[in-house]
């Protein structure tokens, strides 16, 4: 008899695709929904010299709401929507990857490594400039002018319609970088993502086989995975997390390489600068990748071709 214990890994071919990507245009929706102020509050934590703003998470967080409301903790989420693309890029990429390298490596570790690399690395191409005009719509505060550009009304504290924001930052990016703009820091982006992404997938699978040891046969599956998440996350988060400062300031300071940002960065804040945001990456991972998890292992589950239903055990 089959060991219940034994995690099956539901791949490309298994799946009903119509079911597969409807279902994982609400699920990411929902996800992002949920975890966009903490990206917002990261991005400024990153941003700020020293700790100039805000002494940390928690204490941006109450700023934040105090000063704009929690509209404010959503400042640029419409134009953020859009990297909805580059999500169902982003799995497409890594199941069809996975089935590629299955032709010439059984080990789960080589198939998880390469296509987590490769779909950030599709991902990215696309979510790169919707990144640079929200992260620039994150900087906005009522009364200051925090990153490189200010949209008009935000110094008075007047409101401006969403999408009249978009606009005005994309405006002034073309104005003063040319289309050259909305792909800076590409480069740095490659550099955290397409490790991140490379090291989560084999250490989620890597920690959900090794739970499913330790629990109880009639343990459900689904928890197993559930909690491999947010470990695979922080440990991706920990060694990814230095060049993620670097990214976010090369994009939003303007700066053009990776290595004189690094050196400054070093300069003023030492080494802890490195760490800057980590609780904030950490904070918003853990919730946003158990519903990941759960909603991803959920979606490939419900998207099983019906013949295939009832050979699987969860």
């Amino acid at each position: 008899m089959e060991d219940k214990r034994n995690i099956q890994i539901i791949e490309w071919e298994h799946l009903d695709k119509k079911k597969f990507y409807v279902f994982g245009v609400a699920m990411t929706m929902m996800i992002r929904v949920s975890v966009y102020p903490f990206t917002l509050i990261r991005t400024r934590l990153q941003v700020q010299k020293g700790k100039s703003l805000y002494q940390g998470t928690f204490d941006a967080f109450i700023k934040i709401l105090r000063a704009d409301g929690v509209t404010g903790l959503y400042r640029g989420f419409l134009v953020n929507t859009f990297t909805l693309i580059s999500g169902q890029c982003y799995v497409t990429t890594y199941e069809l990857t996975r089935k590629f390298v299955a032709d010439y490596s059984q080990s789960n570790t080589v198939k998880s490594l390469v296509a987590g690399g490769s779909a950030s690395l599709v991902a990215q191409s696309i979510t790169v400039p919707i990144d640079v005009v929200s992260q620039h719509l994150m900087m906005q505060r009522k009364g200051e002018k925090v990153g490189r550009f200010q949209v008009r009304g935000s110094s008075e504290g007047q409101g401006v319609v969403a999408f009249g924001q978009t606009k005005d930052i994309i405006r002034q990016i073309l104005r003063t970088d040319g289309l050259r703009g909305f792909y800076r820091g590409y480069v740095a982006s490659l550099l955290t993502y397409i490790p991140n992404s490379a090291v989560w997938w084999p250490f989620y699978h890597f920690y959900a086989e090794q739970l499913s040891h330790l629990c109880p046969k009639e343990c459900p599956h689904i928890v197993f995975q559930a909690v491999s998440g947010p470990l695979a996350a922080a440990t991706a988060s920990i060694l990814t997390n230095p060049m993620d400062v670097i990214r976010t300031r090369v994009q939003v300071e303007g700066k053009n390489s990776i290595i004189l940002t690094f050196r400054q960065l070093m300069a003023e804040e030492g080494p802890w600068g490195l760490m800057k945001g980590l609780s904030a990456r950490i904070i918003s991972a853990t919730p946003s990748t158990i519903v990941i998890v759960v909603g991803y292992e959920s979606l490939k589950k419900l998207s099983l071709r019906p013949e295939l239903v009832d050979s699987r055990h969860w």
